[in-house]
């Protein structure tokens, strides 16, 4: 059975997608380029945008296109607390229809199962909780979550990202080898070194050190191209990529 391929809305860039007039005008190339579903980003929608949650998950259901929702926030806040608006995120993706709500871990302390089962069970979108570019995701306090959450028997899973490791300076085929029975999600980029820091690459443009770590995870995961999708003609790339990552 082939992998499920998403398409994450972000990989075209702010600019560009503010261009074609935002998300929504994505979802016919995405669907012409042969994908499966599509990440929907909340950060790049303005706040008109937010108002029309049901219309957008109208055209995603019309375009035959599975739905995942990201939110740029943690689980877990600086001080430890459960982000309270975690309730909100879920009931936001359920209007777009998402199978799955994206966050980062954040600042993880002790986890108060109770809490976070209420708001999860309320909702029938699975949360995937992932390794983010900050310290709070390095693979040591990533291990102590799901274990934990795993021993409470939480409702949730883990997107793996799959360049993100870079960031945090650990290896990326030792988190998968920890942690791949969490994963339900993949997000696959690449990334180099640029200045202090990393960048996100095409895969064209990568050694096959993806590969590698691509097959250390679940075959069955679906695997969401978050590296930069750029070039004079969108669809051919996203086409490219997506038959790519299928046949990975």
């Amino acid at each position: 059975m082939k992998p499920e391929i998403i398409v994450v809305t972000a990989a075209y860039g702010a600019q560009k997608v503010a261009e074609l007039g935002g998300q929504a005008a994505l979802l016919p190339l995405i669907k012409q380029a042969g994908a499966d579903g599509v990440e929907i980003r909340r950060e790049l929608f303005n706040e008109n945008e937010l108002c029309l949650l049901h219309a957008l998950g109208n055209a995603i259901s019309q375009h035959q296109l599975s739905a995942s929702y990201s939110v740029p926030e943690a689980l877990w806040l600086d001080d430890g607390a459960l982000n309270p608006r975690l309730a909100q995120f879920l009931q936001e993706a359920e209007q777009i229809g998402a199978q799955r709500l994206k966050v980062a871990l954040g600042h993880f302390v002790e986890l108060d199962a109770r809490a976070l089962l209420d708001v999860l069970k309320a909702s029938t979108v699975t949360l995937v909780v992932e390794n983010d570019q900050t310290p709070d995701s390095k693979l040591a306090p990533m291990l102590r979550f799901f274990h934990q959450a795993c021993d409470a028997a939480l409702p949730l899973d883990m997107t793996f990202d799959m360049g993100n490791w870079q960031w945090t300076g650990e290896d990326g085929l030792q988190a998968a080898a920890q942690l791949s029975r969490y994963v339900s999600y993949i997000h696959v980029k690449a990334a180099v070194p640029h200045g202090a820091t990393f960048r996100a690459i095409a895969l064209d443009q990568a050694d096959d050190s993806w590969r590698t770590l691509l097959n250390a995870l679940p075959t069955d995961a679906p695997r969401g191209i978050e590296f930069p999708l750029e070039g004079a003609d969108l669809l051919a790339v996203t086409r490219h990529y997506v038959d790519l990552l299928r046949a990975a």
